[in-house]
């Protein structure tokens, strides 16, 4: 039977609702779901919907082995008695997050869980804590023994109702400065993100090229507008092409969309941030997951922040959550 784990993320912010509300109304379990983070924040949630523990408690998460289908927590004993004020930024918040975060990668490590999907953290706020990362990528990464560089940024749109083309698209480079990125993009760097996506859509069962990306206006129209077209990119592709991988490219950054949002390109590589992610939340703002590509283990996580305005409100939508486990479900197998 696979186990998926589930880290709370900021307890101070929307993870304890958007878990509550999911199991409240998900029906029976057929899995094992293994919630990391502390119990009061979903308690908190739980008495404001009036509704009782869909969760049993575990003192340590190696217990969950002897435990059929159903939905446990183990709080990390670290988090006992300490407060997380719900609906604002704090160190606790952010305390929690990386403390709830490391336990997942040892429940992932000793082979009791298959797959990890994580809330949303406060990046300052984890910080603030001690855990010197810029965010959840990096800090698996890392302990996962793989390294920053290895591993590739994916968000795509997901919606196990709609079998209609979505938009998918990894990231050359994540969260750099604009003036920094040129340098960033290198033909190793995209040769590596080709390869992972490569594999993502082949486990998805997808085929098509991947359409990639210039990174100048028009893809530098041969050279007039850049010449990292040429240099860079155009290397890349010859080399994932050689490797049998199928890519097109490189596509001007305003038209690739179109044709990849009608379903010709299974996913797209852009080379970096705003170019590949406002089109797709312009498209699947509600249903977007973020999928880590190059861990040994998959990966997922709703694409929006914390949300600490919508606490307590009952306002905000899970959708995104939703889609993330399903999109793990996917990517660890062996249903029941």
């Amino acid at each position: 039977m696979r186990t998926l784990c589930i880290t709370l993320g900021d307890p101070c912010g929307l993870g304890p609702e958007l878990v509550t509300r999911h199991f409240l109304d998900a029906g029976e379990p057929t899995d094992r779901f293994l919630l990391i983070g502390p119990a009061p924040a979903l308690d908190r949630e739980l008495a404001r919907l009036g509704a009782a523990r869909f969760f049993t408690p575990l003192d340590s998460p190696d217990q969950i082995t002897d435990k059929g289908p159903g939905v446990y927590l183990h709080q990390p004993s670290e988090l006992d008695d300490v407060c997380f004020p719900p609906g604002a930024p704090c160190r606790e918040g952010g305390l929690s997050a990386g403390v709830s975060l490391d336990a997942a990668i040892d429940v992932l490590k000793s082979g009791l869980a298959q797959g990890l999907l994580t809330c949303p953290l406060n990046k300052a706020m984890l910080n603030a804590a001690g855990f010197d990362f810029p965010g959840h990528t990096e800090f698996l990464a890392e302990k996962l023994g793989v390294g920053r560089d290895n591993v590739c940024m994916h968000l795509c749109g997901h919606d196990p109702d709609d079998p209609s083309p979505k938009l998918r698209v990894s990231l050359v480079t994540t969260h750099p400065r604009l003036r920094d990125v040129p340098a960033l993009v290198t033909k190793e760097r995209i040769l590596h993100c080709l390869r992972l996506t490569a594999d993502f859509i082949q486990r998805l069962g997808l085929t098509g090229p991947i359409g990639v990306c210039g990174l100048n206006p028009h893809a530098g129209e041969s050279g007039r507008i850049g010449d990292e077209e040429i240099t860079t990119v155009i290397p890349a592709l010859e080399q994932a092409r050689a490797e049998g991988i199928d890519a097109a490219g490189p596509i001007p950054g305003d038209t690739i969309f179109h044709f990849a949002a009608k379903g010709q390109y299974p996913a797209v590589l852009a080379m970096y941030h705003d170019q590949g992610l406002a089109p797709l939340k312009l498209l699947h703002f509600s249903r977007a997951v973020n999928v880590t590509l190059g861990l040994p283990y998959p990966r997922t996580s709703p694409d929006h922040g914390t949300g600490y305005d919508l606490v307590g409100t009952g306002e905000a939508s899970i959708d995104s959550f939703r889609a993330a486990l399903d999109m793990l479900r996917k990517l660890v197998g062996g249903a029941n």
